[in-house]
């Protein structure tokens, strides 16, 4: 591996060529997601708390309408997570109105963006904090060996896949770890965009890593020294000897084996897995070298992703609709790769 950026192309699949071919996104509404919050409002507080539907829209541009709209500083509003553009998304935001009642929201003006529902809350949306998304995405012109399709769909509702970044977090044609480089090397950046620049070198070196586990189909599984990842929560566990109990674990999907968010220090793997690490580690220096001065600290994310709810259905002979939900953070793309060239 070395500090270029490797594409979605050159990343190994789990379950080698994908069996079909097919559009993805050939509307915004071929790609569906709600999000999932995971707590109900609290009916009262300073907070509006909206549930918005866009349409081919930016998060954060939604956001500063709602704010123009309310007549409240854009810092006023907030949400748990981006989501994309080219796609009909169902999201939280919170508009805090203090000493305010709502205005109608739903005159909100524009036509591709609405206000499903409003209350009151409490707190303001911080980013991170949701359960997950729910994602339906809708394949068409669909070609290929749809009996392989058949098979590899079950695998992934079964085994997971790889948790790779998904491309969006490396920037257009994966600029953003060149430029994490040059920040390293002392361009300056303002803030905003050097907290982006430091979250994809990051997460470059993960992909690197999990990539070298698929390569050798151990990403979902044991290697010694691991470190394991709880499941649903940031923390994790290890090295420790694995046994019957972490076994059975593992295999009910509690725990999953854990790659390097890169930071200061050396990461707490051992053995097997420790060496792998660092020798990935070893290709990317300058990556490594940078985020230890910047006193990131030595994090881990899990390198199993097992979609939960996973169904699909043959909407016409070249049509498949494909819905799963997946935990923040994780990428809809990443589980469509395995499927779709």
């Amino acid at each position: 591996m070395s500090d270029t950026p490797a594409t979605d192309i050159e990343l190994p699949r789990a379950y080698g060529t994908p069996p079909i071919k097919a559009e993805l996104r050939r509307a915004p509404e071929d790609f569906r997601v709600d999000e999932i919050l995971g707590y109900d409002a609290d009916g009262e507080g300073e907070h509006a708390l909206l549930w918005v539907e866009k349409r081919g829209a930016n998060t954060d541009w939604v956001a500063k309408e709602l704010a123009r709209f309310a007549g409240v500083p854009p810092l006023n509003v907030g949400y748990a997570g981006l989501k994309d553009r080219h796609a009909v998304t169902r999201q939280a935001f919170t508009v805090q109105l203090p000493g305010k009642a709502d205005p109608d929201w739903s005159a909100f003006p524009h036509e591709d963006v609405k206000v499903l529902a409003a209350t009151r809350h409490k707190r303001k949306l911080k980013r991170g904090a949701l359960r997950g998304n729910r994602f339906v995405l809708v394949l068409r012109d669909v070609s290929g060996d749809k009996a392989r399709a058949e098979e590899v769909l079950h695998a992934i509702a079964t085994r997971g896949v790889p948790n790779y970044f998904g491309e969006q977090r490396f920037g257009r044609e994966g600029g953003n770890i060149a430029q994490a480089r040059a920040m390293f090397a002392g361009r300056r950046v303002d803030r905003d965009k050097r907290s982006i620049l430091l979250s994809a070198a990051r997460s470059h070196i993960f992909n690197s890593v999990l990539a070298a586990r698929v390569e050798r189909d151990v990403w979902d599984k044991p290697l010694e020294g691991e470190i394991w990842s709880l499941a649903g929560s940031r923390s994790w566990f290890g090295p420790e000897t694995f046994d019957e109990t972490l076994a059975a674990r593992l295999a009910q999907g509690d725990i999953h084996p854990s790659g390097p968010l890169w930071g200061d220090g050396e990461p707490p793997t051992t053995a097997e897995a420790g060496d792998l690490e660092r020798n990935v580690a070893a290709t990317n220096g300058n990556l490594v070298e940078g985020l230890a001065k910047a006193r990131m600290e030595q994090e881990r994310r899990p390198l199993r992703l097992r979609p939960k709810d996973t169904r699909w259905r043959w909407l016409e002979e070249e049509t498949l609709e494909l819905a799963f939900e997946l935990p923040a953070g994780a990428y809809a793309t990443v589980v469509a790769r395995e499927l779709i060239g």
